[in-house]
């Protein structure tokens, strides 16, 4: 039996990050179950994160960002890990995201239409992000703002319909009981394919 096609990207730019452990716990859980796993390490990239025409004009993708956009469309499930900055996605996450997720290839706009055709229907997806706040202080508060970016103006506009956030914090003055407690959860979601 062939296991799930898995992607998993770390948005951190800092491979010794808390949160390239957490993207590595979640690699071997999913792993171990028999999912198919590959992975972006988006700070390992070589590319211009900014697009600097907009739509207006193309920018030519480099080779990495290429081979991002077919492990996107390989992938059935794509598991996000990055921390919360100022209420967002780290600088380098967002270039990618605006990079990569372009018309033609995650979405296309309907001529004389408000309206756009999605193309990543059937997929599903987790958010995994890390905090300086409780994550239930950072939803009732503020609203979830990375929350609701990623989630429901990314991965829902281009069609993914299933996604599940896991909130990790306080990170800042944490103790390793609580870092390993979550490593260990979060190994357990790449078991169960989540």
């Amino acid at each position: 039996m062939v296991g799930k096609k898995i992607l998993v990207i770390n948005g951190h730019p800092d491979k010794e990050s808390y949160n390239y452990g957490l993207s590595q716990s979640y690699i071997k859980g999913a792993e171990n179950s028999g999912a198919e796993v590959k992975e972006i390490q988006i700070g390992e990239l070589s590319f211009d994160p900014n697009l600097q025409y907009g739509y207006r004009k193309r920018t030519e993708l480099e080779p990495d960002l290429l081979n991002a956009q077919q492990l996107l469309n390989w992938a059935e499930h794509i598991v996000w890990v990055y921390p919360v900055w100022w209420g967002s996605v780290p600088a380098i996450m967002k270039g990618f995201l605006d990079r990569v997720l372009l018309p033609g290839f995650a979405f296309k706009k309907r001529e004389g239409s408000l309206w756009w055709d999605k193309f990543f229907n059937g997929k599903t997806s987790r958010l995994i992000c890390t905090m300086d706040q409780p994550p239930l202080y950072y939803r009732l508060v503020y609203g979830g703002p990375s929350h609701n970016a990623m989630k429901k103006l990314t991965m829902n506009f281009i069609g993914v319909r299933s996604v599940k956030v896991t909130a990790i914090g306080p990170i800042r003055l944490s103790k390793d009981s609580f870092r390993e407690k979550w490593l260990n959860k979060v190994e357990k979601l790449g078991q169960l394919n989540k």
